[in-house]
């Protein structure tokens, strides 16, 4: 952000007045009857007994935090949050090797159940993970999902006093809404970074190479080691999972992205079950049309469904068993929408003329070929 001069010293106050209200407004400061006080009544962030599903938001007449109050949220969700440290041996032509990553999670319930990235534990032979003001604690990998870029850990409640973050709902996320990250950028642990919520709908790529969809971009500053920590609305709840960044040198440039944890609480109970996520597959990446609506394919898998459908690079998708496609990212939608061995109906338009061609997905395989059309989805 580039710093702006001001020609006197009026100006300068003007100027200072402005930007103070500004961020009052932004956090819930002025509100009726005033700020949100520390002996107000506050959603512990410990107790989890609103369902998981709940969409609850302002109505529910909680008062959002205040700006001033930034720092009670902090002290509130801060016991939830812990480092993850990796270590892993990998082999090379010179020998075994050893090395360690780093990164970050935050717990979902009182029995040991830690939330982060898949990306972080890849590959791991040893996970810690470390409390605030504690020893490392050993972790054990219970579920992965590279699809999602997610894995929950677990480690031995007995002894800990474990306080989990209550988990909100991404769907009724607006772009605006104050948001705070948490995490050990850099292995600096229980890091706060304050911003709001820049945009909605972006896709990212996942470990596997097949994308994300409906992630959630904050302009809170996210930076190598934040990955697996909680991105929180004003409230203490989670929204989402901070994943990646957009950067040309890997530190931040006030771009950051976030796995929505309405995506995580979807597979919540098949990650905790170690059972393997198996999703629909059409095998195909699609792009939107330069003019129009629908869906124009890029790519085919060679031997995959799509390609066993005779469908071809260059048809322009504009239905998925009668649900209308309007753009590229509402393929994979309508895909997801059913399961691995179901019989699909697709209407494409080809060299001006419609037709309908029947699809029976696949199974979504562990790691997808790479992408010739950058960001474009892939079914």
């Amino acid at each position: 952000m580039s710093a702006m001069s001001s020609p006197s010293r009026r100006s300068n106050f003007l100027s200072a007045l402005l930007g103070a209200l500004v961020i009052a407004v932004l956090f819930g400061a002025l509100t009726v009857g005033g700020a949100f006080d520390d002996d107000d009544p506050a959603p512990s962030a410990a107790v989890t007994a609103q369902p998981a599903d709940s969409d609850s938001d302002a109505d529910d007449g909680t008062p959002a935090q205040s700006a001033t109050n930034v720092a009670a949220l902090y002290e509130r969700v801060r016991p939830g949050v812990v480092s993850v440290e990796t270590r892993s041996t990998r082999r090379t032509p010179l020998g075994p090797q050893e090395g360690g990553g780093s990164g970050s999670g935050f717990v979902i319930d009182d029995e040991g159940s830690i939330l982060t990235n898949d990306h972080v534990v890849e590959d791991a032979d040893t996970v810690r993970v470390r409390f605030e003001d504690g020893d490392p604690v050993r972790a054990r990998v219970v579920g992965t999902d590279p699809s999602t870029d997610l894995a929950l850990l677990k480690v031995d409640p007995e002894g800990l006093d474990l306080e989990p973050l209550a988990l909100g709902s991404s769907a009724g996320v607006r772009v605006g809404e104050p948001a705070i990250a948490l995490g050990s950028p850099f292995g600096l642990e229980g890091t706060l970074t304050t911003g709001v919520i820049s945009a909605l709908q972006r896709t990212i790529r996942a470990p596997n190479n097949f994308s994300i969809d409906k992630v959630i971009q904050t302009d809170a500053a996210i930076n190598p080691g934040n990955s697996g920590g909680p991105l929180i609305d004003a409230r203490g709840r989670v929204i989402g999972v901070n994943a990646q960044i957009a950067t040309s040198s890997r530190s931040n440039s006030g771009v950051g992205f976030a796995v929505p944890i309405d995506t995580a609480k979807e597979i919540l109970a098949q990650l905790k079950a170690g059972k393997d996520i198996e999703r629909p597959y059409l095998g195909v990446s699609t792009t939107d049309p330069e003019t129009g609506s629908g869906a124009v394919v890029a790519q085919v898998v060679p031997g995959g469904p799509a390609d066993d459908a005779n469908l071809r690079a260059g048809d322009r998708i504009v239905s998925v068993d009668g649900r209308a496609v309007t753009e590229s990212a509402e393929v994979g939608d309508a895909v997801t929408a059913n399961e691995p061995g179901d019989r699909v109906r697709i209407e494409i338009r080809r060299g001006g003329a419609e037709r309908t061609v029947t699809a029976t997905l696949g199974t979504r395989p562990a790691q997808a070929d790479a992408v010739t059309t950058p960001g474009a989805p892939r079914p």
